[in-house]
């Protein structure tokens, strides 16, 4: 009989600690929807604990050998309380109502605000986290009628009665042209590294002479084409200083003026002498008299084959848009003077007429 009654208390134990422990006790007691069932079983776990604790008190020494036998029941019985109904709603709402994150309270400038889980600021505002709406995405069928109306607005500018809209039209489409060129060609613009300190060698007259009637004679050459000057002009110009102290660089097609800047740029990665400038545009180069060549011989901060092509034809645009953007404008000018000249005209046509009345 004894033994029977120590298992029994420790059963009630093992249930006391899985469930008077918890502390959603406090939340089925108060929640009203819970009240009327909630109250019944929170009493009577509180009878069960009471009992234990009482019984606590006058357990000898056979129920402290008997405990030790009890556990197998105790723990056959937290098995099947964790299948039980009971405990899988009692576990939902224990997720539910507590929250393992820290709560605050804070009093500042006779503001209360509570933070969660982290600490708020002073100068942070209480709607600081509200969502953004969502960003509206239209359908392929409504970009489709919008870029179709465009056209058809298009259209109809083109084909208008009016000189004037039809001549805007095309100024302010070109003008949109203009813009998106300037705005790719600084894509391209690459920043030019610090010069280095070196110390250019003096030449004398004879040297001079003799290097430039060197350069003329001999046959080697580097082209400087469309592409402008590139990583790959100054490489070249490097290999033919392996094998000779001279290079000639053609430069064609040119602009006038032209051929002087790209005589500065190159002497300026090349670290070369410019000997002379001939009238077909042919730069001559001397390497110097200590020259060693570099380990990279193509600069950093030259553009490759391929950029400077892509560059070269964005120029091309832009310059070809800017001659028809002064096309147009010229063009809107002469029809305004021609609209004032008829009217003017008009007027001294409308004055003989009322002088012809009045007589």
């Amino acid at each position: 009989m004894m033994l029977s009654r120590t298992s029994i208390k420790s059963v009630t134990r093992g249930f006391s600690i899985i469930i008077c422990n918890n502390p959603i006790l406090n939340i089925i007691e108060r929640d009203p929807y819970f009240l009327p069932e909630a109250t019944s079983f929170a009493h009577f776990l509180h009878c069960i604990t009471f009992g234990n604790q009482r019984g606590n008190k006058s357990e000898g020494p056979l129920t402290q050998v008997s405990r030790k036998s009890s556990t197998g029941n105790a723990l056959l019985f937290q098995r099947s309380a964790i299948f039980n109904p009971l405990h899988v709603f009692l576990k939902c709402l224990y997720a539910r109502h507590v929250s393992t994150a820290s709560i605050e309270l804070k009093t500042d400038n006779d503001i209360v605000r509570f933070s969660i889980g982290k600490q708020m600021d002073s100068n942070e505002s209480p709607r600081k986290g509200k969502r953004t709406a969502k960003r509206f995405k239209m359908s392929k069928k409504a970009k489709r009628n919008e870029l179709r109306l465009y056209r058809l607005k298009a259209k109809k500018k083109i084909r208008s009665g009016n000189p004037e809209v039809r001549i805007r039209y095309k100024l302010e489409k070109a003008k949109r042209k203009e813009e998106w060129l300037i705005e790719k060609l600084r894509k391209f613009e690459v920043p030019k590294a610090p010069a280095e300190a070196y110390d250019p060698e003096i030449l004398t007259e004879e040297e001079m002479f003799y290097l430039k009637r060197t350069g003329e004679k001999k046959k080697n050459y580097v082209p400087l084409g469309r592409r402008g000057v590139f990583g790959g002009v100054v490489l070249n110009m490097h290999l033919h200083w392996k094998k000779h102290e001279t290079v000639k660089v053609i430069c064609k097609p040119c602009k006038p003026g032209q051929v002087h800047e790209y005589a500065e740029e190159l002497a300026r990665l090349s670290k070369g002498i410019v000997i002379d400038i001939k009238p077909n545009n042919t730069i001559i180069f001397y390497r110097g008299k200590n020259y060693v060549q570099p380990e990279v011989m193509s600069p950093p901060d030259t553009l490759s084959k391929a950029k400077a092509l892509e560059k070269y034809r964005y120029e091309q645009s832009l310059e070809h848009t800017s001659q028809f953007i002064e096309k147009l404008e010229k063009v809107l000018e002469d029809y305004h003077e021609h609209l004032a000249r008829y009217r003017k005209e008009k007027e001294k046509e409308n004055a003989a007429q009322d002088s012809l009345v009045d007589n």
